[in-house]
């Protein structure tokens, strides 16, 4: 993480967010225009391959604990039950879990079984977060920023941990191409605090020129 880390003042960080949202804009509509002919590639082969929606809505918390809908294309069988998520990323939370707790590399879910074929590499390459650049349009995330949870994640976070929540939520961040799922919750809460104390131009493009390397790597985004 030091590596790309900025020191920056919060009154320089918090200077910044107004240039942010604009360059927030751009940069999601040059992705859309870029990315454009993948997802249509992508809609159709959701559509080819199994029965259901192209795009996935799901709630999550946003900035200041604001619920919002969230992009994505569907990349599991619309039969799927959340149970085991739910009961998962609650005790991760809880438990402030590691790794090697598990005797795993990672705290990421494997193998879900109601994850379609074409789902598995589509979550594998993010390429099933796309959508969320029309999140970043309607003004409900930023391109760079913590990752926005689910509802029951969020329900069982401590009072500090809703700290994270002061900002917009992103499509990649600093947790994600640094220690991405490879890290304890409250690790992951001190870096998305680090990065909105310290965040600035210099530190969101790092952020953004490291994201396609996690992706073709397979981790970037949560």
């Amino acid at each position: 993480m030091d590596s790309i880390f900025v020191p920056h003042t919060y009154f320089s960080a918090h200077r910044y967010l107004p240039f942010k949202h604009t360059i927030d804009l751009i940069i999601a509509l040059a992705l859309i225009l870029f990315f454009g002919p993948l997802m249509l590639v992508v809609a159709l082969g959701i559509r080819i391959s199994s029965p259901g929606p192209i795009i996935y809505r799901q709630v999550r918390i946003g900035k200041d604990g604001i619920p919002f809908v969230l992009y994505k294309f569907r990349s599991m069988q619309v039969t799927n039950n959340p149970d085991l998520h739910r009961e998962y990323v609650q005790k991760l939370i809880k438990e402030n879990i590691k790794p090697k707790d598990l005797g795993m590399d990672s705290l990421k879910i494997i193998g879900h079984p109601r994850i379609t074929g074409l789902g598995k590499y589509l979550r594998k390459f993010s390429v099933d977060e796309l959508p969320q650049l029309f999140n970043v349009l309607k003004g409900n995330m930023s391109i760079v920023g913590p990752r926005p949870p689910m509802p029951y994640e969020y329900e069982v976070y401590a009072q500090w941990h809703k700290q994270r929540q002061s900002v917009l939520p992103g499509i990649t961040g600093l947790w994600q191409v640094t220690k991405h799922n490879t890290v304890p919750f409250d690790e992951m809460v001190y870096i998305d605090l680090d990065y909105i104390q310290t965040m600035n131009f210099w530190l969101d493009l790092k952020i953004m020129l490291l994201t396609p390397f996690e992706m073709i790597r397979g981790r970037a985004n949560g």
